[in-house]
């Protein structure tokens, strides 16, 4: 179990590649434009390519028993999804729909290799990002069945916050709008344990939420409620 500090935040493919690789990596492809809703990788489809986003906000879900289909991840500009399946390791895994408007480039299988054959760094770094992404399942499912859900919680927001935050005065502004059923999704709890340590945070003022967005006003707070410690300097602290 992590009890060091907190590296929960993650970077976006396209950011660990060299300029020069980046610009190459991004010629690839078919570029497409995406609206709110709509379907970039279906579940159980067996196309085999690459997506790589260049704008916008996209998020994965996968189909459960009856019927139900919760979050699982979210994904930004510089990220890539569908990559297993873009390396010929069976049907999609996940489905990715569009939160808002997104631009994003569509690579086919056949381009790819040839492209990473041409470029083992840039193999190197899409193995190293399967890598992490795989290690965070492996947590995922440690922290899942060893702390109680507020830690959880604590620590689904410190990734978000690392993430996607936006400093905004004195305080991290999420900028992912998410429901109590996905929060809870994320968690891998119940809505109704969800909701109290939500309401937790906020009584205790180290979050405040308006309109399904989230403000971290006291990210030391957060990071005790998560069993973590803070990284130095770390802000902002609780207002007065």
């Amino acid at each position: 179990m992590m009890h060091g500090s907190n590296s929960y935040g993650r970077v976006a493919f396209l950011d660990t590649l060299p300029p020069e690789a980046s610009a190459a990596f991004a010629r690839l492809g078919t570029r497409r434009c995406y609206a709110a809703g709509d379907v970039l990788i279906h579940e159980g489809d067996h196309a085999q390519e690459l997506v790589v986003l260049h704008e916008g906000l996209v998020k994965v879900t996968a189909r459960l028993d009856r019927g139900r289909e919760p979050l699982m991840d979210i994904r930004i500009a510089g990220d890539i999804v569908g990559e297993v399946a873009a390396m010929g390791v069976g049907p999609r895994s996940a489905t990715v729909t569009a939160c808002g408007e997104v631009a994003a480039t569509v690579i086919p299988r056949y381009e790819l290799e040839a492209f990473l054959l041409a470029h083992p760094e840039i193999s190197l770094s899409l193995m190293r990002m399967v890598c992490g992404r795989l290690r965070r399942s492996d947590r995922l499912r440690l922290e899942f069945g060893g702390y109680p859900v507020p830690v959880r919680l604590a620590r689904v927001l410190l990734e978000l916050a690392a993430t996607y935050g936006q400093r905004e005065r004195n305080s991290l502004r999420i900028d992912v709008a998410l429901s109590q059923a996905e929060f809870a999704a994320l968690t891998g709890a119940g809505t109704r344990s969800v909701q109290k340590a939500l309401t937790r945070l906020r009584q205790k003022r180290i979050i405040t939420t308006d309109n399904r967005r989230t403000y971290v006003r006291d990210l030391d707070g957060l990071h005790e409620t998560a069993l973590l410690r803070a990284r130095p300097g770390s802000t902002p602290r609780k207002p007065h």
